[in-house]
């Protein structure tokens, strides 16, 4: 998965995602969603062959680059814990 930067202003940021679906980005936005500082955080696709997702943020308080970075670190906590709890079963 590779985030590229398409447009920033003060309390929004627009990020294209690169070598991603829908199954690794909507975990990111429903963890946005969970910051109290997150205004909007939303994924648009035109087109599901053609074009990549957006993720679209913005803020009510806070910098957008800083939730997101928050965002990702807190899912990959997440999910190393279910890994150990996972391999702790076989």
């Amino acid at each position: 998965m590779k985030f590229i930067l398409v447009e920033k202003e003060k309390d929004s940021i627009k990020i294209e995602v690169a070598e991603a679906d829908q199954t690794l980005i909507q975990p990111i936005i429903v963890e946005l969603l969970k910051d109290k500082n997150v205004k909007t955080a939303q994924v648009f696709q035109r087109h599901p062959v053609l074009d990549k997702p957006l993720i679209y943020i913005t803020m009510n308080s806070g910098k957008p680059e800083t939730a997101i970075k928050k965002a990702v670190k807190n899912l990959s906590a997440e999910f190393g814990k279910a890994l150990d709890i996972f391999e702790k079963a076989l």
